[in-house]
């Protein structure tokens, strides 16, 4: 099959679907691969990387002329016109936008969005929303020390003794989980919430203590056990309970790395302009759901605002910070996926009894297969 990967044009976009890597891979399977030139630069993969695992370096055009194409982002309009109908398209394709679907079904592509697949154990190689996430989380605690401006370990000089930062972490996802292994490892005193109880046990073993509230009732306690691993929206009763308990931990820390997000929906509030006002000055958040609104009001998307004396980060895409490790995990999580819908005769397969490959096909026959 004749594979195209392009170089991705989103804004800000600094990472490639497939790496010399799983290229090398495909091309032993027997594919063609035909590469845009330049499309791994910002990922730190040269044209040259490239060519020697056996890709074909080619022009845009070229590139998307493929059969199956591979991307980190859907295709935009102009992007749209160069590939040609019946084209599969394995990509993020942000599977809750049904304008941007119902764009792929009208250019007639068999897409595949990999941010629908299961939570399940057969799955999680190809889990691009875990994959990406843990890279989030490592990067979100580097931004936090580089804007706090204190150490965040415990120093003890002959200048006296430096104490160590207060983290808290909000949402204890694969993110969160990362962001408390990485501040843990920068020496600070991390505590971390969560509507589950069930992560109890994950966050005091990656050394952070856990802010318990209490489940009261039949229904807080069903909301709290969550569906498909994700999180479920929480009864306000239990919210407004572990608002006041968020809000005291908050007014004593120095950074504040909120992860919560619920797949199609805007992002929680957790941390109130009230809760903002009462940090001292200086303080650091990092809010990883600033692309759904956020979880603070006050965060602004794709910028770093400075309000009530606490410097609030709103980058929507912190993978791409980390362009090299994104691109390689997440072409690994394509290279998986590939795995289901290619035949050994190099053709394009969508064998609909498998949970993986229906679950991820949103579009065909120019159709929007999700509600």
């Amino acid at each position: 099959m004749l594979i195209g990967v392009p170089r991705e044009s989103a804004a800000g976009e600094t990472r490639v679907a497939a790496t010399p890597e799983t290229i090398k891979k495909l091309k032993a399977q027997g594919h063609v691969l035909r590469v845009e030139r330049g499309a791994g630069l910002a990922a730190s993969v040269t044209d040259e990387a490239f060519a020697a695992a056996g890709a074909e370096l080619v022009d845009r055009g070229e590139a998307f002329a493929a059969d199956l194409l591979l991307k980190v982002r859907s295709p935009d309009a102009d992007e749209l016109s160069l590939v040609k109908p019946g084209t599969a398209l394995v990509g993020m394709l942000n599977p809750f936008d049904r304008a941007g679907l119902q764009a792929l079904a009208t250019a007639q592509l068999t897409s595949f969005a990999l941010e629908a697949a299961p939570r399940t154990s057969r799955a999680q190689s190809m889990d691009v929303l875990s994959s990406q996430a843990n890279i989030a989380g490592y990067k979100a605690v580097m931004m936090a020390a580089e804007r706090y401006q204190r150490f965040f370990p415990m120093l003890m000089t002959a200048a006296g003794t430096v104490k160590a930062a207060r983290v808290v972490i909000l949402g204890v996802g694969v993110a969160g989980l990362q962001a408390i292994a990485t501040a843990k490892r920068l020496g600070a005193v991390i505590e971390a919430s969560d509507v589950r109880p069930s992560v109890k046990e994950q966050v005091e073993s990656l050394g952070a203590k856990f802010i318990e509230v209490s489940y009261d009732t039949p229904e807080e306690k069903e909301a709290a056990e969550g569906v498909g691993g994700y999180a479920k929206p929480m009864p306000q009763s239990w919210l407004d309970r572990q608002k006041i308990e968020v809000a005291k931990r908050v007014a004593q820390a120095d950074v504040v790395i909120t992860t919560a997000l619920i797949p199609g929906r805007a992002a929680p509030v957790l941390v109130t302009e009230e809760m903002v006002r009462s940090m001292k000055a200086g303080s650091v958040i990092v809010d990883l759901a600033a692309a759904a609104g956020g979880n603070c009001p006050l965060t602004e998307a794709g910028r770093t605002v400075v309000k009530h004396g606490v410097t609030l980060v709103g980058e929507t895409n912190l993978p791409a910070l980390v362009a090299a490790d994104a691109s390689a995990l997440y072409a690994r999580n394509v290279l998986d996926f590939l795995k289901l819908v290619l035949t050994k005769e190099g053709t394009l397969q969508v064998p609909m009894d498998d949970d993986i490959v229906a679950a991820c096909l949103v579009t065909q026959s120019g159709s929007v297969l999700r509600s």
